[in-house]
Parts: C-alpha cells; sequence; structure tokens
C-alpha cells in the first residue's frame, strides 16, 4: 500500500497552495506511482471561527498595510510566540486533533505558519513524522519554527539563520530553496521560438506584468503608467482570477504592444520567453524569476513579512524596488536602454536560482518514508 503524505496549507495568499502543489508534483516526477498525497485547507475545513474565514479575510486585510505590519510583529518573538501557542492551543485542540483522525498519514507535512505548534501537540499519543516547509524567503516568523517539527525546511541561509536565534538546533535546519513546480527548470524551447508560439512578434523587450492568481496590487495603475509612458517595451499582463481587471485593460486604449491574459498554467512559458519581470515581492514569483534568469522590478511588498524579499533581491543586484507607478516606468526605461545593465541583472538573477528545490525537498520526504 502506498504511503500517505497529508499536507497542510491554507489559501491565505497563493503562495501555500502554489509551494504545495509543486512538492507534490515533484513528488510523483521522482517517485511514481509510490505515494498517496492529500491536501488540506486547515483553516478553511478544521478551524473554529473566526479562522476558518482566513482565506476570505486576507485580501481584504493585506490591504491594510499598518495593521497588517502590527499583526505580523505582535507575535514575532520567541515568547510571544510561545504564549500566543499556549493561550490558543484550547481553543483549537479539538479542530486539530479532528483533522488528525479524519486524515490519517505516515507524514504530515506543513507548508503554512499556523499549523506548526497546534499538529504536533495534537498528536502526541500516535505522532506520525511532521516536517515543516517553510514558505517566507528571509523575513520569517517565528510561528514558523516550531519545536515539535522533525525538520524545518527553508529556502536560504537567512531563514535558517532565523530559526537558530529562535533557540532551535541548526541541524533541525535545512536549507534546500523556495518550492516552486519544476516546470520552470523544464522549459526547452529558445525565447525567439517561445514567442514565436505565444504571438509576440514585436521586437521590443517584452515587459511580464504580474499581480499575482487573483490579480492583486496596483497591476492596473503600473500597465496604465507604462502605456501613459508609451514606454519602448511590449507588455505582457497577467490578470489571474481578476476579471475586472481584464475588462478593464483589453478596452484600454493601448499605444504599445501588449498582450492581456487572464489566469494561466504557462507562466513558465510566459517567463522564459519575457525580458523583464514586473511583480510584488513575494517568495513564489521571486523564485520563479530567478530561474528564468529574468531582472525583477518590485512594485510591491507585505510590510515585515515581504521587506527581506525586497532586500534579498537588491543585495543580489537582481533587479530594482520601485514602490511606485512612475518608479516602475523609470526601472524599465533603465534596463530597456541600458542592454548591458539589463544583461548583468538577468545574470545576477540567474545566480540566486534553486531550480531543483521542489525535487529535493520531495527527496527529503521519501527518506523519511524509507525511500
Amino acid at each position: 500500500m502506498a504511503k500517505r503524505i497529508l499536507f497542510l496549507f491554507s489559501d491565505t495568499g497563493g503562495g501555500h497552495r502554489a509551494a504545495t502543489n509543486a512538492i507534490i508534483e515533484a513528488l510523483h516526477m521522482e517517485y511514481p506511482d509510490t505515494f498517496d498525497t492529500q491536501m488540506v485547507d486547515f483553516l478553511r475545513y478544521y478551524s473554529p471561527s473566526p479562522l476558518r474565514y482566513s482565506p476570505e479575510l486576507y485580501p481584504p486585510l493585506s490591504r491594510l498595510k499598518k495593521a497588517w505590519k502590527f499583526s505580523y510583529e505582535a507575535a514575532n518573538g520567541p515568547k510571544r510566540s510561545r504564549a500566543l501557542n499556549q493561550l490558543t492551543y484550547p481553543y483549537l485542540r479539538r479542530s486539530a486533533e479532528r483533522l488528525i483522525a479524519e486524515n490519517p498519514a505516515d507524514l504530515i507535512v506543513s507548508v503554512h505558519p499556523l499549523a506548526n505548534a497546534v499538529i504536533p501537540r495534537a498528536m502526541r499519543a500516535n505522532p506520525v513524522p511532521f516536517i515543516t516547509v517553510v514558505t517566507d524567503m528571509v523575513t520569517t516568523h517565528a510561528f514558523w519554527y516550531s519545536p515539535g517539527a522533525d525538520l524545518i525546511i527553508v529556502p536560504t541561509d537567512q531563514a535558517k539563520n532565523r530559526g537558530i536565534r529562535l533557540g532551535l538546533p541548526p541541524d533541525m535546519i535545512q536549507v534546500v530553496g523556495q518550492p516552486v513546480s519544476p516546470r520552470f527548470a523544464m522549459v526547452d524551447e529558445s525565447k525567439e521560438d517561445l514567442r514565436r508560439e505565444l504571438g509576440w512578434t514585436s521586437p521590443r523587450p517584452v515587459v511580464l506584468l504580474v499581480g499575482g492568481g487573483d490579480g492583486m496590487g496596483p497591476v492596473r495603475r503600473v500597465a496604465r503608467a507604462l502605456n501613459d509612458a508609451a514606454a519602448p517595451v511590449t507588455l505582457a499582463v497577467i490578470c489571474g482570477r481578476n476579471e475586472d481587471l481584464f475588462k478593464d485593460l483589453s478596452r484600454l486604449k493601448w499605444k504599445i504592444p501588449h498582450h492581456v491574459y487572464g489566469f494561466t498554467s504557462q507562466m513558465p512559458r510566459l517567463m522564459k520567453a519575457a525580458d523583464i519581470f514586473v511583480t510584488k515581492a513575494g517568495p513564489g514569483a521571486i523564485s520563479e524569476a530567478f530561474i528564468c534568469g529574468l531582472p525583477i522590478v518590485m512594485y510591491a511588498c507585505l510590510p515585515g513579512q515581504e521587506e527581506g524579499n525586497v532586500d534579498y533581491v537588491l543585495d543580489g543586484k537582481a533587479g530594482m524596488w520601485a514602490p511606485s507607478p512612475e518608479a516602475v516606468v523609470d526601472a524599465i526605461q533603465h534596463l530597456v536602454l541600458d542592454p548591458a545593465a539589463r544583461e548583468q541583472t538577468a545574470s545576477s538573477s540567474s545566480k540566486l536560482a534553486r531550480p531543483d528545490a521542489a525535487r529535493e525537498i520531495a527527496r527529503v520526504l521519501a527518506r523519511q518514508l524509507g525511500q
């Protein structure tokens, strides 16, 4: 019988689901027909109110920057996080026990910080191995680092050092990289062939502008600013599930070559075909850009949680911080008008890539189960 791996995530932003899917995809590539994998949004289906509404509350709350930063930092320390976990455990215990009882597994993998203290504690009577995969890149919250885990997998040395400062032993934390779909490292076609297939016929450099799966952030304003400036680029915009954004940009009186997409599963090909990547400073998008060797222009970040990602990109000379539509236009103009600078930034981006991270994580999980 195939051994079962239970992945705990929640749709508080798209990154936790994307990372989970990447690991599962890698597991089935590395070990076909070997493991039974299951994903559970534990906040939505196994948490009491109001936590069960976290996926719906996340988008509006994340737009309240000061409130988000305050709440993020309020429990972001060893004593404060332990105190909050102790205080909330009686409130969460029955839900956690029900989750474990209804989803038997040989290995539990947490891809969300809020599962890491309560689940190991709830299964003390009948424990199974518990591994945490940290999906924040640099400024990682204390909730990620529960001493109840058997192993904590992190994307960067900075994230490992954070866990050590919080009191965990170094050998409990393994640096592997950010898990993104293995497909980003498997696009074999040349940039020219990809552009031909995509219908990107203009000879101008291609700027790929994204706002995540939900089309969040100032994507509309950035696209309009690039168009108003008549930037010397072809602009490809990914609107995700944001239908209003897609309709608005589709009706725009464009001055520059453009392509507007809704939700797409073709991001590896789109990114490999592009020249510059414009994005919020999310860890998944940044890691994908590294693999594709793209200069990164970051227009926004979540306070506290993603601020370190901006510094990581800047310190690695892999991109630019442009926190307004006008700053994005200036950054694009610089990269387009100075091809040598663009090439150097692209090269620096490639050096930060960990294209096999998801597959390495899959191997770690398999070894835990005797493979």
